[in-house]
């Protein structure tokens, strides 16, 4: 039988569709009928009603309606989201800027868990919901990541066979399959020892600042240690950061910093502003010029692990770094990777691999000072392992401790770094929650509302690496955390950020005692990319001394 369906309280004519409803079908057979029709994602969340009858639970009930049957999506009223108004031309940017943090949650408290507002003409939606975000990171019917698309806030510096920078498309996955391999956990574990001579080779720096007595932006050193190390494992390449206190940035890290925040100050400006033959557009052309050709120089001079070429796995695992890697992988039938999507790919290996991790190492290190009682306590987990200044690090190492994995979690939790993820729909479509999108537009999830969403987390804002062990948090809501996204298109290089920064952390707190320098509270950038303390200093003594293991203490009692 032929029944009419329609949006709940949107108007008959302009929603209205027929569907077959056969005796046969169940309700949850109906709600896919429905969810087709009706571009809804998540079937399961539709609920039918007429003003006669109200709920209508099942098919008699449905085929028993003499009026048009109403629509629900999780309890919901399909609706667009809502936000601020905003004023004429600029819409909500002083709305939202320069926190753009916590005036997205004040948003979200009070529009719901998916909202839209406009900065300079460009439509912004953001949602704090997991599953939302769930179906949003999914490659499907629905969604896909277009950073073509030029509301996406990576357009400004996208590139088409990049990863990271480009649409799900042919290069992409001809990319991925050759990249991929190289950052698995095994290949990984090439590349620990990299690792541990990076962080080496800070030691003498910061101990030259101790004898000074000075506190340092713990930012601007991070960003030197993560950056230098990702030099080693992308390029194979020194960038000296270490060689003095006041060594400069190596100019690949200095213009891929700056193309962030050009990027993030054209994409919060809307459409127009990109275009202009000036200012901001035209500096981060001639910025993203300057990195291609000093990568291109930088990949001539990059060492070699061999001349034979070798089986993709096998080359992950010989390789002297990726650069090595990507000229020498050979897939099953003896093909490389195209030449043309060498540079273009080492870009995100180099950019995506430092900015995120320099920004987490400095929260980790502002989570120890913050936080009391975390640094003693994973000073005693490393003195318990065994570790001292002789210590080879390994994976096994690193993963046996457990305080290190639940503290990393927390500070990623409550100081997400990443911001970012930006994902487009091919569809007019209805989210979980009843929101409907229409096509071409670009939702971002965002990562640090969905970490501290007080309908997920309890007590959201307080610190606490424990919360890992309990039960609350192992029956999380799926897609309640996800640091470095998820999906097809979520971060590539996760395996080799967490396994950086379990051997420079460590091995940091096991040398030096951080303190914080200043009470002032700590401000970000609301114009970069990715969420980085900016005015964070501390003190890092040398350690003189160090707690007993644990087992000994307790022999001595």
């Amino acid at each position: 039988m032929i029944r009419d369906f329609f949006l709940f309280g949107h108007e008959l004519q302009k929603t209205c569709q027929k569907i077959d409803v056969d005796h046969t079908d169940d309700i949850d057979a109906l709600r896919l009928k429905v969810a087709a029709q009706f571009n809804v994602i998540e079937p399961q969340g539709i609920d039918f009603q007429n003003n006669a009858n109200g709920d209508l639970a099942d098919i008699e009930a449905v085929l028993d309606s003499e009026e048009p049957v109403g629509i629900l999506v999780d309890g919901h009223q399909v609706r667009e989201p809502s936000g601020p108004e905003g004023l004429p031309i600029v819409g909500a940017y002083y709305e939202v800027f320069p926190d753009h943090i916590g005036n997205h949650a004040r948003m979200f408290r009070h529009y719901g868990n998916v909202i839209k507002y406009t900065t300079y003409g460009r439509p912004n939606y953001l949602t704090c919901d997991p599953r939302v975000a769930g179906v949003a990171f999914a490659e499907s019917p629905f969604f896909t990541k277009s950073t073509s698309n030029v509301n996406h806030p990576l357009h400004a510096i996208n590139s088409q066979k990049a990863l990271f920078l480009c649409d799900t498309n042919e290069d992409w996955r001809l990319a991925h399959r050759y990249i991929a391999p190289a950052m698995n956990p095994k290949a990984i574990r090439h590349y620990h020892p990299l690792m541990q001579s990076a962080v080496e080779k800070s030691f003498p720096i910061f101990d030259e600042l101790d004898e000074r007595g000075e506190a340092w932006n713990v930012y601007q050193y991070m960003l030197k240690l993560a950056s230098g190390t990702i030099g080693e494992f992308a390029l194979g390449m020194d960038f000296h950061h270490f060689d003095s206190v006041d060594a400069p940035y190596h100019t690949i890290v200095t213009s891929i910093s700056k193309s962030l925040s050009l990027n993030k100050r054209i994409s919060s400006r809307g459409q127009w502003y990109s275009k202009l033959p000036f200012g901001d557009p035209k500096e981060l052309a001639e910025t993203q010029k300057h990195i291609h050709d000093v990568l291109n120089e930088a990949i001539n001079n990059c060492p070699k692990g061999g001349d034979e070429d070798l089986p993709i796995n096998d080359a992950a695992l010989q390789a002297a770094c990726i650069f090595d890697f990507l000229n020498r992988a050979v897939d099953d039938k003896g093909d490389k990777i195209p030449r043309e999507l060498i540079i273009p790919n080492m870009l995100p290996v180099v950019g995506a691999g430092f900015v995120t991790t320099s920004s987490l190492l400095s929260w980790l290190i502002y989570s120890l000072c913050a936080y009391e009682g975390t640094q003693d306590r994973l000073l005693q987990e490393i003195v318990d392992a065994g570790i001292d200044e002789n210590t080879d690090w390994s994976p096994d190492l690193t993963g046996s401790l457990t305080y290190l994995d639940k503290f990393i979690k927390e500070t990623q939790r409550v100081h997400n770094p990443s911001f970012q993820p930006g994902r487009t729909a091919k569809v007019d479509c209805i989210v979980p929650g009843g929101y409907q999108l229409p096509a071409d537009s670009v939702i971002i999830p965002a990562l640090y509302a969905i970490h501290n969403n007080p309908d997920i987390w309890t007590n959201p804002g307080r610190f606490d690496p424990d919360r890992w062990d309990s039960e609350e948090v192992r029956n999380r809501p799926k897609n309640s955390y996800i640091p470095f996204a998820t999906g097809p298109r979520s971060c590539i290089g996760f395996n080799f950020a967490l396994g950086e920064v379990k051997v420079l952390l460590p091995a940091l707190v096991y040398r030096y005692e951080f303190t914080r320098e200043g009470e002032s509270s700590i401000e970000y950038d609301p114009h970069y990319q990715l969420i980085r303390p900016m005015n964070l200093y501390v003190r890092a003594r040398k350690r003189t001394e160090w707690p007993e293991p644990s087992n000994k203490a307790e022999d001595k009692k």
